[in-house]
């Protein structure tokens, strides 16, 4: 079947939803289309996937594009299906805290609007201003407050799916408490749209804190042990922090202006309980060499500045130099280890590295620029010493070149035949985001 009869057959079943040819598909990020569709509707998402799965058409699935450098192999399905268009609240229980929304929603809308009403969702992703809800909820993805806040997994109440077949499904609930049955909402968190098309995301909220502080703790690079030592002792108290991300020098230059080891600690509470967390940290033995506490407005421009430094699927890179964004995750402490990695990296590998990770959680954001050859062989070295570790490595952003030649996910797991067996069950002809999960799932 050509394009142009393509586009007549979805305009034709679809008049109410704008259908176009693209004139040139992303060759640099991939995971595009040959066709554009946008829907109005959760009656057209259901119509258009019955269409592609009876006709054998592959698509792909985007919100505002963010992620469009995460996964795939492929240049170009038959069909991209964009969910921009597709946004709006469907309802907000204020007492209940919990909000329905439409998937295409952009993240910081939601939170604007909730902060009129005094809460919020309690997820810090990165780039919130073009980050769709159903993309943040799609990767699974959290930032450095993932300490206090978890994350995406652990905010989904409900969800309404259309599977490959066109036929709709919900799973969980409106309500915080959903005991009965298996919790299939973490089935389709994180699966990079590969197992259905998400219509409809039901969050728990909570409310906006009275307060929030953050304090910035430098380390000269030869105090790891000090790091580690103020950490364990940090972590084994009743403190409550929303997040304990430690910065490696090149990072902390772009946010705060100076090239050191910095430890990022948050809190957010009541104005009392935040000072009293302050004044707990001064009095410990830190070894830190500096102090800077951040209070409210400032606290919110650093983290606002961080969730723009790195990379993301709409923006192609400048220059010669590629870029890399990749996620490791490890036991907490070791995040240590990573940071002191990435130091390394930047000597052996020639390539610039800005890498963050939490001493609570163990998530470690590595964004390497280089050369290609240069980031392949410096991607290769991380990933040996994660092995070592007995961590992961999976890389969050990447162009389509690069993902070609670079296994994204870091191999098949154990457990791989799981998840191909899940995929085939609800997509045996693998319609949805092809190649764009584990192992080419």
């Amino acid at each position: 079947m050509i394009i142009s009869d393509l586009i007549s057959d979805l305009t034709s079943m679809l008049p109410d939803s704008h259908v176009e040819e693209k004139s040139s598909p992303n060759q640099f990020f991939g995971n595009d289309g040959d066709i554009i569709i946008s829907p109005k509707t959760e009656n057209d998402i259901a119509a258009v996937l019955h269409y592609a799965n009876e006709n054998n058409k592959k698509m792909n699935i985007a919100g505002n594009g963010t992620k469009r450098g995460f996964g795939g192999t492929e240049n170009k399905a038959d069909i991209l299906l964009s969910l921009s268009d597709y946004k709006g609240i469907i309802e907000h229980t204020v007492g209940d805290m919990t909000i329905t929304v439409k998937p295409g929603t952009p993240f910081q809308e939601l939170q604007d609007y909730l902060s009129t009403h005094n809460q919020k969702i309690s997820l810090d992703p990165s780039h919130p201003e073009e980050a769709t809800i159903g993309g943040v909820i799609a990767a699974n993805d959290s930032g450095p407050k993932r300490l206090g806040y978890g994350s995406a997994r652990d905010h989904v109440i409900g969800l309404r799916m259309a599977y490959p077949n066109g036929e709709i499904i919900r799973s969980g609930g409106k309500v915080v408490k959903n005991v009965a049955g298996y919790d299939m909402n973490k089935l389709f968190v994180g699966s990079m749209g590969t197992l259905g098309v998400v219509t409809e995301i039901v969050l728990k909220l909570r409310p906006l804190p009275k307060y929030e502080s953050l304090m910035l703790l430098t380390f000269e690079k030869e105090s790891k042990e000090e790091i580690r030592s103020f950490a364990v002792q940090f972590l084994d108290s009743m403190m409550e922090p929303v997040s304990m991300e430690l910065l490696n020098p090149e990072l902390a230059e772009k946010l705060t202006g100076q090239k050191v080891l910095t430890l990022a600690i948050a809190f957010e509470d009541v104005e009392s309980s935040v000072h009293y967390q302050e004044e707990f940290v001064k009095n410990m033995k830190s070894g830190a060499s500096q102090m800077t506490i951040l209070a409210q407005q400032e606290a919110k421009e650093f983290w606002k500045r961080f969730n723009y430094l790195f990379p993301n699927g709409q923006r192609e890179q400048n220059g010669l130099a590629a870029e890399a964004v990749v996620k490791v995750g490890v036991k907490n402490l070791d995040v240590i280890q990573i940071l002191k990695e990435s130091d390394w990296l930047e000597d052996a590998h020639n390539v610039s590295v800005h890498a963050h990770g939490g001493l609570g959680h163990g998530l470690c954001q590595v964004h390497l620029q280089g050369a290609q050859d240069d980031i392949i062989k410096a991607i290769d070295s991380l990933r040996k010493t994660v092995k070592q570790l007995n961590g992961y490595a999976v890389i969050k952003h990447l162009p389509l070149a690069l993902r070609q030649v670079i296994d994204v996910w870091g191999g098949k797991p154990s457990y791989f035949f799981l998840l191909e067996g899940i995929k085939t069950k609800i997509d045996p002809k693998k319609t949805l985001n092809p190649k764009r999960y584990v192992g080419g799932l």
